[in-house]
């Protein structure tokens, strides 16, 4: 029997069936330029910069990177106050309209289901406005032009035996894209996939009380207008069952993250590609292994600009810049502007550090290639804390 007030959709039948429901859903120094000159260092020349082939074709689909949905065989959903949905089949389903106590579940296991919201707005007090409880894959598209808000202004409710602690809450892999724009508003989390979480296109603005994009698996981006405000971090990746997984990989896009804590934190690997990342927070970027290939950073830190430390067992404590820009400026004289436990490598692109320690290195260093600036002096190797 359908719980009155819920609204389901079962491929089926191709148009969706309607009932009503009795429920609401140590200090250190910056180095004058004589210090520098007697500041430890190690520094092995390489020979040959390194050449890196970037390409995401191992993070994205076809389908992930498509921003205009096929509406040809759509189904479209008017949202209204106190009428959950329950989506119980593959298929496109657009929402509309404005509501309040409503939650827009996916339940089909194994199905490829795509929202796409076309001037949805969702207003929820201790629930998410959408929870993928079991699908293949959703998609969450913005219509062209649409504007589109969800929001929870309260404290979560325990669902069985997963707390759904954000606005847009997935057990499943979640892709969001499209050409519009999507507001997320929330006390705790604010987007949050149990396995990957993927951001390809669309205008996205999270505001939220706890992390803003959270993924247990990956946080993959390939492009999209993203700004977050975040009371803790603002992109993060973590797994506590598997430390092999909460990886972040960024290939562009226009990031502005403003944070209490890490801007972009994953525990195992960080790659980044290309974009623009506007970054502020007490770490600019954390990881276990880090990697920058190319993009534009500009990096605001309270502590570390960009940090290197054990978190996961399966990867090794590295930092290595291939190219791009990296402008970092610390707000404290204790604070470094890269420091790893491991390694630093840099063959290429330009790196501009402004206050604090520059370089902190308990490992080897190596620097073939690219700029490096200090409190806006350029010098030809890394000098580093050991």
């Amino acid at each position: 029997m359908i719980p009155e007030r819920t609204l389901k959709f079962r491929a089926a039948l191709l148009v969706p069936i309607f009932a009503l429901s009795l429920g609401c859903a140590g200090a250190n120094q910056t180095p004058s330029a004589t210090e520098r000159e007697t500041v430890p260092e190690v520094h092995t020349a390489v020979s040959e910069k390194t050449t890196v082939e970037v390409t995401d074709e191992e993070y994205f689909t076809d389908r992930d990177k498509e921003q205009i949905p096929d509406l040809k065989k759509a189904i479209e959903v008017p949202l209204s106050d106190g009428r959950n949905i329950k989506i119980n089949a593959e298929g496109v389903y657009v929402l509309k309209g404005s509501a309040k106590d409503v939650t827009v579940t996916v339940a089909e296991e194994n199905a490829k289901v795509q929202l796409v919201l076309d001037g949805a707005e969702i207003t929820n007090t201790d629930k998410p406005c959408i929870y993928v409880e079991s699908a293949d894959k959703v998609f969450i598209t913005t219509a062209a032009e649409s504007e589109n808000t969800l929001k929870v202004t309260g404290t979560f409710q325990k669902d069985d035996s997963t707390k759904a602690d954000a606005v847009i809450f997935s057990r499943d892999d979640l892709v969001l894209n499209g050409t519009g724009s999507l507001t997320v508003e929330s006390g705790d989390n604010g987007i949050a996939s149990n396995d990957d979480l993927k951001v390809t296109g669309g205008t996205l603005l999270v505001n939220a009380g706890n992390k803003g994009l959270d993924a247990k698996d990956r946080l993959l981006i390939a492009d999209g207008d993203i700004t977050v405000n975040a009371k803790d971090d603002g992109l993060h990746a973590e797994n506590s069952d598997d430390d092999n997984l909460g990886m972040i990989y960024i290939g562009g896009g226009v990031i502005k993250v403003t944070c209490t804590d890490d801007a972009v934190h994953a525990v195992s690997e960080l790659r980044i590609d290309g974009g623009i990342l506007d970054l502020t927070g007490r770490e600019g970027l954390e990881a276990t292994s880090i990697t920058i290939n190319d993009g534009s950073l500009t990096i605001l830190a309270d502590d570390d600009g960009i940090n290197a430390g054990k978190k996961s067992s399966t990867h090794t404590v590295q930092i290595t810049v291939n190219g791009g820009t990296i402008k970092i400026t610390l707000a404290d004289e204790d604070s470094d502007g890269i420091d790893t436990n491991g390694s630093l490598t840099v063959s290429g692109g330009t790196i501009d550090i402004t206050g604090g320690n520059p370089f902190d290195c308990k490992g080897r260093t190596e620097y073939s290639g690219g700029t490096i600036r200090i409190d806006g002096e350029a010098v030809n190797s890394i000098p580093v804390k050991n």
